[in-house]
């Protein structure tokens, strides 16, 4: 991979973007683009454009489009909080996220594949890139490598956490990454994902207590990695 100059990152709610902005130095600038705010800093020689999207695939692949498009940045990371699907990752818990499954995506009745798989695809794990994710993996040792469950839901029912893990091996779920790592990809656009656990067996209530914490655990690791690149 050439020297990385520009990153664009995307985060879906202001609960996950106001630590990261309030700990990475001083704004350069901020502009409104359609529905999304992009804020500009410098890192560790490296300017950062960081959009938040919203809530969703549809808003986060998007987002992720418009900062190739506009920004034409090197790389996409994406960051935020998730669901657990398994006991052995916990709240407040940070990972890396190895590759993603569109869980929703489903063309068996009309093709020979399995629930998730796209076209021209040979599994339903879309991999995130390879370099990337060793760079992130150094830099934050103690964590898991996760497959990621990713939907327009927010999964809290025992039953479907059990499946999604079952079924694809995810130990973590949320409602972003296939948006952003599956546009990325299509650009060839080097993509990572870091993210935080916010729920577990509690749910929404959970959620609603931890998201701010769990928003706190991964930004050292995120500036330490953005100072690798």
């Amino acid at each position: 991979m050439s020297k990385v100059k520009s990153i664009g990152m995307v985060v879906a709610m202001d609960k996950e973007i106001l630590p990261v902005l309030s700990s990475i130095g001083k704004e350069l600038s901020s502009e409104q683009k359609g529905p999304f705010k992009i804020f500009k800093y410098e890192l560790y020689g490296k300017t950062i454009y960081l959009v938040r999207s919203g809530i969703g695939e549809i808003f986060a692949s998007s987002a992720t489009q418009m900062l190739i498009s506009e920004y034409d940045v090197d790389i996409i990371m994406n960051f935020g909080v998730c669901g657990s699907l398994i006991k052995s990752v916990g709240v407040f818990d940070s990972v890396v996220v190895s590759g993603v499954v569109h869980y929703d995506f489903d063309l068996t009745g009309i093709d020979d594949v399995v629930v998730g798989q796209y076209p021209n695809e040979s599994s339903p794990i879309i991999k995130t890139d390879e370099n990337l994710l060793k760079l992130c993996q150094k830099v934050m040792v103690n964590c898991q490598t996760v497959i990621c469950a990713s939907a327009d839901k927010f999964v809290s029912d025992k039953k479907v956490k059990e499946h999604l893990n079952a079924t694809f091996g995810a130990k973590v779920c949320d409602m972003e990454s296939a948006g952003v790592l599956f546009t990325a990809r299509g650009y060839n656009v080097p993509c990572v994902i870091i993210k935080a656990v916010s729920d577990g067996e509690g749910g929404a209530e959970e959620f609603n207590l931890c998201v701010h914490k769990a928003s706190l655990q991964y930004i050292d690791a995120l500036k330490e990695i953005v100072k690798e690149f």
